[in-house]
């Protein structure tokens, strides 16, 4: 995942930079800066807890608990550019902006519970190559933050469905067209990766396989974020002349109601 990570940060560096130095800060770039570089810190832990020689279980627990906070760092800060995506299409909706936070509260608070599990045990691992911390046991509950991270994902891609359903005659705009496809393209995404994730967990035995794709899912979720994001900032610098005015993204700002959208969100 580290070569992964790093290959994919070659690929869109000019970009990015074309992005932070030409962009002016906001909110919105704050929130990418800090999506975009935790998986630095987040992959510099998997690896230190998996290659680096340790036969101190509670070392390990300690590690691995790091990794896995900050895993849940990594989803709340991607779902976080959605869950605001969201709250545009349905015109600053605050009540549905109220609804989608409180879920997420409630659904990390669980998620934080059941991941740092005191029953899980470590031992030096078993698999070829690894010299690290290795989970000799887990948690039967294991697959629960994947299994509410799915119908999370799979409750704003209705919402976004149903804008799209709602909106389409009436917003022809190219940002619009680009904020639905985002969306449903993002959701669907990790809505798959987590079913994955459930499946592996209750199907595999062997507690170190159980997680195989748990970091996938993570850099994954970050990759399409902040990609969708330049990508977004890209349209927005570059918009269709003959596209139409989209009125309820124009009336959207976090700060003046008298400042458009993209000041704000791109």
């Amino acid at each position: 995942m580290a070569t992964f990570w790093t290959y994919d940060y070659a690929c869109s560096l000019h970009e990015e930079w074309t992005f932070l130095l030409q962009s002016r800060w906001s909110k919105m770039k704050s929130l990418y800066i800090v999506t975009r570089y935790i998986p630095f810190i987040f992959l510099a832990t998997d690896l230190y807890l998996y290659f680096t020689p340790n036969e101190n279980t509670d070392k390990c627990r300690e590690l691995e608990n790091i990794e896995s906070g900050l895993g849940i760092v990594l989803v709340i800060v991607s779902e976080t550019f959605f869950i605001l995506r969201t709250y545009v299409l349905w015109n600053r909706n605050r009540i549905l902006l109220a609804a989608m936070v409180c879920t997420s509260f409630i659904f990390i608070a669980i998620s934080f519970s059941v991941t740092f599990d005191s029953t899980t045990t470590y031992a030096t691992s078993t698999i070829p190559g690894i010299t690290g911390c290795s989970r000799s046991s887990s948690s039967f509950q294991s697959f629960v933050p994947f299994l509410l991270l799915s119908v999370f994902q799979m409750g704003l891609m209705i919402l976004t469905l149903i804008r799209a359903v709602q909106n389409w005659r009436m917003n022809s705009s190219r940002m619009y067209g680009v904020l639905v496809s985002h969306n449903i393209s993002y959701y669907a995404c990790g809505f798959v990766l987590s079913v994955t994730n459930i499946l592996i967990s209750l199907l595999l035995q062997d507690p170190p396989y159980q997680i195989v794709l748990y970091d996938f899912q993570f850099i994954i979720l970050v990759i399409l974020a902040t990609r969708m994001h330049l990508h977004l900032w890209e349209v927005n610098r570059h918009p269709n002349d003959t596209t139409s005015t989209l009125v309820p993204m124009s009336n959207m700002s976090f700060a003046n109601d008298a400042v458009p959208l993209t000041d704000h969100f791109v």
